[in-house]
């Protein structure tokens, strides 16, 4: 919870420089410069945003990407609001300035509504009628022009900018521009970095096999170039196939399965426009892997080691807790719940039973077809684990919130449930 504090109230931090030496140098009407506050702090959190756009991998370390995801999209609905403000109480002599203003709001404001919708869980994970409505509308806008969209707030910042240019009342402070010109550099050039420079540094490797696992679902082994020396059990990694004409080469989150560090197992469900493509991926594709992220092992480190760990799978969200299963299940008691649609999704269940073997009775499997009821989760878990345990729940979006919720009324307190949803 500190941790998280801290994160959030970097973007309290964030515009200060920009407010204070305005604030220091200007001479406009007090009324005035609240505005103009307004305006800078909304365009800070712009320029936050984008920075958070690049997944920070320590970031993600210190407070997972979940809550990175939170604060970017938070910042845009924020930056809305206070832009909103500064658009309707001021003014500016230059029409080109008012018009890039106005353009910059309203683009921005398109950019969150179809955002909200389309690469959040905020509406779609809460409404069936709504995540089936994006699956239709997915049809047109499919993942990659939904991300091209989304990068439209970099035309927003440059617009922004000139916007700010163009004042009078803000141009004229030399210091003040010098600051406000090194935020945009400063951010510009780190997404730069990170989306055109940065990838030729990650781990690569080539597809070493691809299998079917049950009706939905494929089994992608990627053997690296390099060790991931830095992967720890649960982590995740965004996967870029390139050179194959059967799938782009836009970022996609998979979670590894196993504990190797050589060859990394991905366990894929083919549900959305990309991942079914999959099916056409040839052996000897080159692959580059942005990662690992992911924060599971390190809260588990955080756990008394005396409690028990109750992973809840749902379909392909095993894939993440198999490999903290591989890594525990000899020191740590454990109890694995798999909910699959039919029992040949169920393509686990050897490893699984050899992990049991292997545990000395540490590890317990309970695999369901159809999801988990109040009656299976108080029948499968025993009281200790309800009171003590360290829940771990990956699956898609509305299974996780519906687990959450069954898990929250037999007595799990939210402190001790931790999630992955199936989101991208």
């Amino acid at each position: 919870m500190l941790r998280k504090l801290l994160f959030w109230s970097f973007a309290v931090v964030f515009p200060l420089p920009l407010v204070l030496t305005y604030d220091a140098v200007a001479t406009a009407p007090e009324t005035l410069k609240f505005y103009i506050f307004l305006g800078l702090i909304a365009y800070a959190w712009w320029l936050l945003s984008v920075l958070l756009s690049v997944r920070p991998s320590r970031l993600d370390r210190f407070v997972g990407m979940p809550s990175i995801y939170g604060l970017h999209g938070m910042l845009g609905i924020l930056a809305i609001i206070a832009a909103y403000v500064h658009r309707d109480n001021s003014y500016s002599p230059s029409s080109l300035a008012r018009d890039l203003g106005d353009w910059s709001f309203y683009g921005s404001l398109s950019v969150l509504c179809f955002s909200v919708f389309f690469l959040s869980g905020w509406l779609v994970d809460r409404s069936r009628l709504l995540l089936r409505i994006k699956g239709f509308l997915e049809i047109a806008f499919r993942h990659q022009f939904s991300v091209w969209i989304h990068r439209l707030n970099l035309v927003i910042v440059t617009m922004i900018w000139l916007h700010a240019h163009l004042l009078v009342r803000v141009n004229q402070y030399f210091g003040f521009m010098v600051l406000f010109d090194f935020y945009t550099v400063m951010t510009l050039g780190i997404y730069a970095w990170k989306k055109w420079i940065a990838p030729d540094a990650y781990l690569q490797g080539t597809v070493a096999s691809s299998d079917m696992l049950g009706g939905s679902t494929r089994k992608v082994s990627v053997h690296l170039d390099t060790r991931a020396a830095t992967l720890r059990p649960g982590d995740f990694f965004f996967l870029s196939f390139k050179g194959s004409s059967s799938v782009s080469g836009e970022w996609h989150p998979f979670s590894v399965t196993d504990d190797d560090r050589e060859t990394l197992t991905f366990t894929i469900r083919q549900h959305g426009d990309f991942t079914r493509r999959l099916d056409n991926v040839e052996l000897g594709t080159r692959v580059r892997l942005e990662g690992p992220f992911g924060r599971f092992e390190s809260i588990i480190q955080g756990h008394d080691r005396e409690a028990p760990l109750v992973l809840v799978g749902m379909g392909a969200g095993v894939a993440p807790l198999l490999s903290l299963a591989a890594a525990h299940h000899t020191t740590r008691d454990i109890h694995l719940l798999w909910s699959v649609r039919t029992p040949e999704d169920a393509y686990y269940r050897d490893v699984l039973k050899e992990y049991e073997a292997a545990s000395e009775g540490r590890l317990q499997v309970t695999v369901s077809v159809g999801r988990f009821r109040r009656r299976d989760l108080l029948d499968a878990l025993p009281v200790e684990h309800i009171a003590k345990g360290a829940f771990f729940i990956v699956g898609p979006n509305l299974a996780v919130v519906a687990i959450r919720r069954l898990l929250w009324r037999i007595g799990v307190s939210p402190r001790r449930i931790h999630q992955e949803r199936l989101t991208m």
